[in-house]
């Protein structure tokens, strides 16, 4: 895998996400447009994701370590929006990307960590979920940028594991009462 899909500036970005949460250790996986991008095909990004798996009492640590990696809070009362939203929010000083992780809760998003599989791209590397959990994300989030990337996906990777992304759509679906999500994740699965 060539890192030319990935623009520079993301590279030292996610240098330095990658080597704070391995530090830390962190379990994470890269999720959004990166992930899309170097799993399927380059697509603009304006900020990295990331789901994280540590417990809450854990986030202020989180919080205070990543300036020795470059990461900057974005809000002065970032630990309080967190408990609250369970998105840290950082910016990369090197770069002025944002950084947005969220604290994973559910069983998915602990699977979909424990599933990740780190990708070595030239000198660096990262976490990213199977193309599989990228979907599944995407089936979720629903918006038209997240269908192009389910699209991307299949068309990389044809022969995913389409009942697990089943599955996890049609969890997703009936909890959040929103069955147009199972309905274009059917439509698109081969």
């Amino acid at each position: 895998m060539s890192d030319a899909s990935v623009p520079a500036a993301f590279i030292l970005a996610l240098q330095h996400l990658h080597e704070w949460l391995e530090s830390e250790g962190v379990p994470y996986a890269a999720i959004g447009g990166i992930a899309v991008s170097l799993l399927a095909q380059p697509r603009a990004t304006q900020d990295i994701d990331l789901v994280i798996w540590l417990d809450q009492d854990q986030w202020g640590r989180l919080l205070e370590s990543g300036a020795q990696y470059g990461f900057e809070l974005r809000l002065a009362d970032a630990l309080a929006f967190a408990e609250r939203a369970r998105v840290l929010l950082f910016r990369h000083s090197a770069s002025s990307i944002n950084v947005d992780i969220s604290c994973g809760a559910l069983p998915f998003e602990q699977e979909m960590i424990e599933r990740a599989q780190t990708i070595r791209i030239g000198e660096w590397q990262l976490r990213v979920p199977t193309p599989e959990d990228l979907v599944i994300t995407k089936a979720v989030a629903h918006r038209a940028k997240d269908i192009a990337d389910i699209e991307s996906l299949i068309n990389v990777y044809p022969d995913l594991d389409a009942e697990r992304v089943r599955y996890w759509v049609r969890e997703f679906a009936e909890a959040l009462e929103m069955p147009d999500l199972l309905t274009t994740i059917e439509r698109l699965l081969p």
